[in-house]
């Protein structure tokens, strides 16, 4: 497993256990946007009563498969370390991913790439805006050559395609992108759904009329209350 990555913390102190969100924003694989889909997340979540961890991984030249992945996966073992310090509900987390930090939660929420692989729990959910899905031909093509270089084995290319890696076991998914991406093609959102539905998997699919890539929160725009509504949706998985 990867060297302790970077985290930012946002921990709720007073005293009760509160369920957590692990985030992964974007950046194409170039760099983590924290200021626009990490640090807004996570002060939202914390007003929700949820503890917040927002992850760096790896990026740019350091970005070659599967080194995010085993970055997000130390985080979360080394968040899972200290649940009790921290006061975490060890047996409810999320893992929340925009762009190609969808792409990111989404690897680990497999079993055969993910959290299995690595020996730790799965989330109760995971959260997905405007994500970069499969690595097939409608990805984000700067996402896929950071990630896999150039000209990657077919086999790796469907390995981190994520929606031909969902099965039963994949965590309930609430996801939504908009129809005005010209970054991301929303065919991205749509296979993941129609993968987590032909698995039966719980799903939540929200797709915003007029709404473009990158948006975070998305305020004053018609996605705003997406964050709310993923947290409802988490919420309610057993």
């Amino acid at each position: 497993m990867a060297a302790k990555p970077k985290i930012q913390e946002y921990v709720i102190e007073d005293g009760k256990v509160h369920p957590f969100a692990v985030i992964c924003p974007g950046g194409g694989y170039a760099f983590v946007s924290k200021r626009n889909e990490g640090v807004p997340y996570a002060k939202l979540l914390n007003a929700k009563g949820i503890s917040a961890f927002v992850v760096s991984y790896s990026v740019g030249e350091k970005a070659c498969f599967p080194a995010p992945v085993d970055d997000l996966a130390a985080a979360v073992a080394d968040i899972l370390t200290r649940a009790d310090e921290l006061c975490l509900d060890k047996d409810n987390y999320s893992v929340w991913g925009s762009s190609a930090g969808g792409h990111l939660a989404a690897c680990f929420c497999t079993e055969n790439i993910g959290y299995k692989k690595y020996g730790l729990p799965k989330p109760r959910a995971v959260v997905l805006a405007y994500p970069v899905i499969t690595m097939g031909k409608l990805t984000h093509e700067g996402s896929e050559l950071l990630l896999l270089g150039k000209n990657p084995d077919e086999e790796l290319v469907e390995l981190t395609s994520v929606e031909k890696q969902v099965t039963k076991n994949y965590p309930p998914c609430f996801v939504w992108c908009g129809n005005a991406d010209d970054i991301v093609p929303p065919d991205n959102s749509v296979m993941m759904s129609k993968a987590l539905e032909a698995n039966g998997v719980a799903r939540e699919f929200v797709l915003y009329d007029g709404v473009k890539h990158g948006v975070g929160l998305g305020k004053r725009l018609p996605c705003a209350g997406w964050a709310d509504k993923a947290v409802d949706f988490w919420l309610r998985q057993k």
